[in-house]
């Protein structure tokens, strides 16, 4: 049975504060602050590559080998960060990822935003501040958010049929960092041409200007660092959650069985997509491209995840708040470092994938085209090619799922706290063995940027992170 949630503000402010004091110490003592080590990369690259004469991919950071590993249009994309020094960077990139996360909410959630009141939000905030993705990305000072939001704007145009102006979000972002790509195929399954040629025209100008910029990078961006995995990291880590990362850790160096699984994936994926669109879907429809992009990625690290965000959308929304909740909490657990020294046998086949297995199972049975009950459905779009919903659809839930006007207004607030008490509940336990150091500069020059474990990065002892 659901567990009842207060009814008086008292009693829902009494509860807040009580999961904010578990979400505070679960996250002063499970998980590690990254230290913005990506984005110290970030900001030492730009800086001498703009004031120094260096070379965009020649930069390290003190006392490692890391370095910038983005095509060239993010570092043309990141050039304002010159005129900042590394403190003011940080504060500049925690506040973008902040009102990145807002958009993303503010575009899961629709008009249907306004029913959640200050408590469901609240109660919203405490289970995102578990999330384990989404503190590394925000603690690294990652680009993730920022790419998330950017798709999921032109999710939003396709959905409440503005789809005139799709596909520069997805271009921008398959620019900045190649995994956003997979939506530009997304839009061809999808039938939607002139969003596709958008998107790619956009990434194709962004690309252009970066070698208009600076042509000895992009020549080496393209022709060499981009074929070198080990620049991106050593496949078998941990934290590696793709499809690649659970072969090495198997041990299987055979190029060919990874380019299988990848196109086993993509059919899946193609399938499962076009029925999505075809439903009029499109939340459910671009949540099975994060997944299939992540799972395909040669390199997903943990904090690349947050691409998940969208599918548990789906899946509350189509009231499978059980599950929801479940693999939500496993996300949060750090669980997958307990295999950090050793992955062999069938624990550690089992347990060092545990991210990917969800990504995986997600991508098999995420709903499409089911909703809550509840929910009363009219006629839906049998072609991919047919115009999209119209604008009065939630932001991107399509015109084919209207909202019961005799359904409860605290209906939302309800699941939102059901998931949360569950997420605290399974998250707040500690994890014996997972990353207990924080990265910083002051580590001797032999050390990672891991930590002394190694454990407080999601990157690998040679190359730079991506």
């Amino acid at each position: 049975m659901t567990p009842a949630l207060p009814r008086t503000d008292r009693g829902r402010l009494l509860l807040v504060l009580a999961l904010a004091t578990l979400v505070t110490v679960f996250t002063a003592t499970v998980p590690l602050l990254r230290d913005w080590f990506d984005l110290r990369v970030y900001h030492g690259s730009i800086d001498s590559w703009v004031h120094h004469d260096g070379r965009l991919y020649d930069y390290r950071v003190p006392g490692t080998t890391y370095g910038f590993t983005y095509p060239p249009f993010a570092a043309v994309a990141m050039l304002p960060m010159a005129l900042l020094g590394l403190h003011t960077a940080i504060a500049a990139a925690l506040l973008l990822n902040l009102a990145a996360l807002a958009v993303i909410l503010r575009l899961l959630a629709g008009p249907d935003r306004r029913r959640h009141g200050w408590f469901g939000w609240a109660l919203t905030a405490c289970l995102l501040a578990l999330f384990e993705p989404l503190r590394d990305t925000l603690s690294f000072g990652q680009v993730n958010l920022l790419l998330l939001a950017l798709v999921l704007t032109d999710a939003t145009l396709l959905a409440t049929g503005r789809g005139r102006l799709a596909g520069v979000g997805i271009g921008l972002a398959a620019a900045i960092k190649l995994t956003p790509a997979l939506f530009i195929g997304l839009l061809l399954v999808a039938g939607r041409r002139r969003a596709a040629a958008v998107a790619t025209a956009v990434a194709l100008g962004a690309t252009a200007l970066a070698a208009w910029v600076d042509p000895d990078a992009s020549r080496f961006y393209w022709t060499q660092a981009l074929w070198d995995t080990d620049r991106v990291g050593r496949l078998g880590y941990v934290s590696n959650q793709s499809v690649q990362g659970i072969l090495a850790r198997l041990g299987e160096p055979d190029r060919a069985v990874w380019a299988l699984a990848v196109l086993l994936i993509l059919g899946v994926w193609a399938v499962r997509a076009r029925r999505a669109v075809a439903a009029g879907d499109w939340t459910a429809a671009f949540a099975l491209t994060g997944l299939a992009a992540c799972l395909v990625s040669p390199i997903t690290w943990v904090h690349h995840l947050v691409w998940l965000l969208p599918s548990f959308a789906v899946l509350v929304r189509a009231g499978r708040l059980r599950v929801a909740g479940a693999l939500y909490a496993v996300l949060c657990t750090s669980v997958v470092w307990l295999w950090f020294d050793d992955a062999s046998g069938v624990d550690g086949f089992l347990g060092s994938n545990t991210y990917a297995w969800i990504t995986l199972g997600l991508l098999l049975w995420l709903p499409v085209g089911q909703f809550r009950r509840g929910l009363r459905t009219g006629s839906r779009s049998t072609s991919t090619t047919t115009a999209a919903p119209v604008p009065a659809a939630p932001a991107i839930i399509p015109a084919s799922v209207q909202t019961d006007p005799c359904s409860s207004g605290t209906d939302a607030a309800t699941a939102g706290g059901v998931v949360a008490v569950g997420v605290v509940a399974v998250g707040s336990a500690d994890v014996p063995g997972a990353p207990s150091e924080p990265t910083a500069s002051t580590l001797p020059a032999d050390l990672k940027p891991q930590s002394s474990s190694e454990r407080a990065s999601s990157y690998t002892a040679d190359p730079p992170p991506s």
